[in-house]
């Protein structure tokens, strides 16, 4: 009768961890493998791009830990090449763009062979008569739709933002509206409604005027359509307008005095661009 039961408890020991290990390969199965992502940045000029520069290499750090992606950086623009891209599934810049020739050429073929991009603020910027000229039409006209750079608000403000596409993946679980972290926020010369490829996700909505504190008159938005988020269909991308924190110029301590990370949705809403970019073909 002992042995009976021996017998009987073994082979249900047995099962159990049969069923254990085939529930634990079918859950790591189930789950989405791992990508890279490699982020361009400069760091250079302007003190509140080089905070933001800062703590998004510790706010993607922390995030790829937690939904399973691998986040590595570089100010070595000579690596913006094929061979060094193919090992990765996104391409980020974080506040400039490649001025080199080449640089320029390996990133198209990459985006055109099915790369993902997500750039910030000051990444799609191009004012003839500056450092950063519109010289390059493909990226500025074609990609990212926006052509050169119109103006902006000060300071550095927060913003009411509308959802425009809430069927999008990166929008996914968004409110109609959410509030953004404080940012300068870009006006362009090209009206991206009127490009067929682009679409917008999320514009500055009407509640947030006046937008910026000034002191130039100019630097305050009183009306207008502000595209801040979008997407070219032609490509795996997303540009997001902010990335610029506010700084204490004033008190000449140069602290930062926000942080772009600061939004629960505006994180969501990186959050779900990163996902959807990364796990999808």
């Amino acid at each position: 009768m002992k042995t009976a039961i021996k017998q009987f408890i073994t082979t249900c020991l047995s099962v159990f961890v049969i069923i254990n290990t085939s529930f634990f390969c079918y859950s790591q199965d189930k789950k989405s493998p791992p990508f890279k992502i490699i982020a361009f940045y400069t760091a250079k000029n302007d003190l509140a791009h080089i905070d933001f520069v800062k703590e998004a290499h510790q706010w993607f750090r922390q995030t790829g830990e937690k939904y399973n992606f691998q986040y590595d950086s570089t100010n070595n623009w000579n690596n913006l090449n094929l061979p060094f891209l193919s090992q990765y599934k996104i391409v980020l810049f974080l506040d400039t763009r490649p001025e080199d020739s080449a640089q320029r050429a390996a990133f198209q073929q990459y985006m055109q062979k099915g790369g993902a991009w997500i750039g910030f603020h000051f990444s799609a910027f191009a004012l003839n008569n500056s450092a950063f000229p519109q010289n390059w039409d493909w990226y500025h006209n074609q990609f990212l739709g926006s052509g050169e750079y119109g103006s902006n608000t000060w300071r550095p403000t927060s913003a009411i933002l509308r959802v425009e596409d809430r069927k999008h993946p990166a929008t996914k679980g968004l409110p109609p509206k959410i509030t953004a972290a404080p940012n300068e926020w870009y006006r362009w010369k090209n009206d991206l409604r009127k490009n067929r490829d682009i679409k917008i996700l999320l514009s500055i909505d009407t509640s947030s005027f006046p937008l910026g504190t000034g002191p130039k008159p100019h630097e305050i938005w009183h009306e207008g359509y502000y595209p801040v988020v979008w997407t070219n269909t032609r490509y795996r991308m997303v540009y997001f307008n902010m990335g610029h924190n506010d700084m204490d110029y004033e008190g000449k301590t140069n602290k930062p005095l926000s942080s772009t990370f600061s939004s629960e949705n505006q994180n969501r809403l990186l959050i779900n661009s990163i996902l959807w970019l990364g796990r999808n073909k």
